[in-house]
């Protein structure tokens, strides 16, 4: 059957890492150093550590996989669960704008865990990596955005993404693969009503799909079968999840456009619907030379996925739930100048951020929502306190392909973020992202840090 799902099973069955573009292939090494950092500021966070305390006590002792935050090593499936809960707590890891999904949070933790389990090369991960990066993407583009109104599309399409990844480390065939994603299609899961709340389910959405889809792809290897139409069929993900799927979406150019490198890294530490919005409001701020308190009103011009998933935030309980804050998020970019762990973890209750939170509001817009999420516009309308009205806008956000990160700034990044949790320290970041950045010379892939002692 060539239907779209076997085209894209196909696709990622069939990829060699001499298919990829040499662009392509030094984009997925940032991407994996970015990874690296988020993974590490995990560390500490207590949804993390009560995964990484069921991982421990559902998996073996020890293995060839490594687990970041804590330097254990057990089985490919515990480390998997473990790496993608903590790389997505800090809200730096990446995103694609147009599926609105993370890919290294669930791509990077089942491939990493079962490279190093079967001792796969630098290469063969990184072909891994691209191959669930395309899948991942295209998937989360064809559920729309219906879809991402409900659903965490990172924890849905994240499950394929990681099914894509690991099936090809495994040298999955092409049936093999459809019947991968048809076992990760039906485990797909992820729902928004988390946020209202502040409740722990984010780190699950990962750890699952990571875990998940890394089961899929082991269980198709010894001939388990899966739903062969299991996107676009008449039950299938669509059919359930979404009112404006498209198919077209899943085969997209195959082998033509990689979508990898289209791949956005995160600036501030926070929703990446935040960012657009942050990064407008600090261009009116340094263009006007305005502090703080000249600020009576910012209104943040936006598209309705912020509204649906940021609207319900309206009283900020935690640190990782403020960072769904449109208010808190632009309050501590208007008095520090950038929204990072630091600013988050020591300053989200501070009478300034909330009397600042309290002074934005969120308006749709009809631009920006037609651009999104193809792009994400930034507009903001400030009025001053003497009562000056001055509009902002930023057509591409700090991070994205246009306006991206240097590997210079990755590095920086990666080792704020180690720091931060205290995770390892400027050396060993040092040795383990220089390897990450020749990952494509290495012939067999080992662990990243040094065992605790």
């Amino acid at each position: 059957m060539n239907t779209p799902t076997a085209q894209l099973a196909a696709f990622a069955a069939g990829l060699t890492f001499e298919a990829i573009p040499e662009p392509v292939v030094r984009k997925t090494e940032d991407l994996l150093v970015d990874w690296f950092g988020s993974a590490l500021a995990g560390k500490g966070a207590r949804p993390v550590e009560t995964i990484a305390r069921f991982a421990a006590a559902m998996g073996p002792g020890t293995g060839a996989s490594e687990v970041l935050i804590d330097r254990r090593t057990t089985s490919p499936y515990c480390a998997a669960m473990v790496n993608a809960a903590a790389s997505h707590v800090a809200e730096q890891d990446d995103v694609h704008n147009g599926s609105v999904f993370h890919p290294a949070t669930v791509v990077f933790p089942a491939a990493l865990a079962v490279a190093q389990s079967i001792g796969a090369s630098g290469r063969q991960l990184l072909a891994a990596s691209v191959a669930g990066y395309e899948v991942g993407i295209r998937v989360g583009e064809f559920l729309g955005r219906s879809h991402y109104k409900v659903f965490h599309t990172t924890g849905t399409a994240g499950t394929l993404a990681a099914a894509a990844a690991v099936g090809q480390l495994l040298g999955l065939n092409a049936q093999q693969m459809q019947h991968a994603f048809g076992s990760a299609g039906t485990q797909s899961a992820g729902l928004w009503e988390f946020l209202r709340t502040a409740a722990d389910s984010k780190q699950l959405h990962t750890a699952h799909a990571a875990a998940a889809g890394l089961m899929s792809a082991y269980l198709a290897k010894d001939g388990f079968t899966g739903a062969a139409q299991i996107l676009e069929g008449p039950q299938g993900m669509a059919a359930g999840m979404s009112s404006d799927a498209n198919p077209a979406r899943l085969t997209d150019r195959l082998g033509t456009r990689w979508a990898t490198a289209e791949t956005s890294f995160k600036y501030h530490a926070s929703c990446r619907h935040t960012h657009p919005a942050a990064d407008a409001l600090l261009q009116v701020m340094q263009a006007h030379q305005l502090k703080p308190d000249d600020l009576a009103r910012v209104v943040t011009h936006v598209h309705q996925g912020a509204i649906d998933v940021l609207g319900p935030v309206v009283n900020p309980a935690t640190v990782h739930q403020s960072k769904f804050s449109m208010g808190t998020v632009l309050g501590l970019v208007a008095r520090f100048g950038h929204a990072g762990l630091v600013e988050f973890d020591g300053h989200f209750r501070d009478e300034s951020t909330i009397a600042l939170c309290q002074r934005v509001e969120m308006a749709l817009d009809a631009e920006v929502d037609a651009a999104y999420p193809r792009r994400w516009i930034g507009k903001v309308t400030v009025t001053t306190t003497d009562g000056r009205e001055l509009q902002g806008r930023v057509d591409e956000p700090k991070g994205d392909p246009g306006n991206t990160l240097s590997r210079e700034e990755i590095t920086a990044k990666a080792q704020r973020l180690a720091a931060f949790s205290h995770a390892a320290t400027p050396a060993e970041m040092t040795r383990a992202i220089d390897a990450l950045w020749n990952i494509a010379q290495t012939p067999k892939v080992g662990t990243l840090l040094e065992a605790a002692p």
